[in-house]
């Protein structure tokens, strides 16, 4: 069993930037590929950014190349989602996912993840 807990969410101006946090209690951690998604009100939940097991592969939701980053240390049981120049259309309660037979595109595909966060909002204010 693994459970995810995101943090880092909060209120930022466009432009600005802020780092998302995913924890994950287990010892399994490191066999999971991870995902971050996020849902904006009235919108169906989207694929963010993913990143494999080892971290040496990512995998990128057009809207946000270039300015997201995924990453993840495996020593702290930890995926991070940095994410800079954000926009107002970035506001949205962000996920993080993980799944053990997945590789890092495999990812994007949100249906049967194995383990779901319960969400941290982030608001970008035009």
């Amino acid at each position: 069993q693994v459970q995810l807990v995101e943090s880092g969410g909060g209120l930022v101006q466009a432009g600005g930037s802020l780092r998302l946090s995913c924890a994950a209690s287990g010892r399994t951690f490191s066999y999971y590929a991870m995902g971050w998604f996020r849902q904006a009100p009235g919108k169906e939940r989207e694929f963010v950014a993913a990143v494999d097991w080892s971290g040496g592969s990512t995998y990128y939701a057009d809207p946000v190349k270039g300015r997201f980053t995924i990453s993840r240390d495996n020593a702290k049981n930890t995926v991070y989602l940095q994410m800079n120049s954000l926009k107002p259309e970035d506001t949205a309660v962000y996920y993080c996912a993980a799944d053990r037979f997945r590789n890092a595109q495999g990812m994007g595909d949100m249906y049967g993840m194995d383990y779901w966060g319960e969400g941290t909002l982030v608001t970008v204010s035009s």
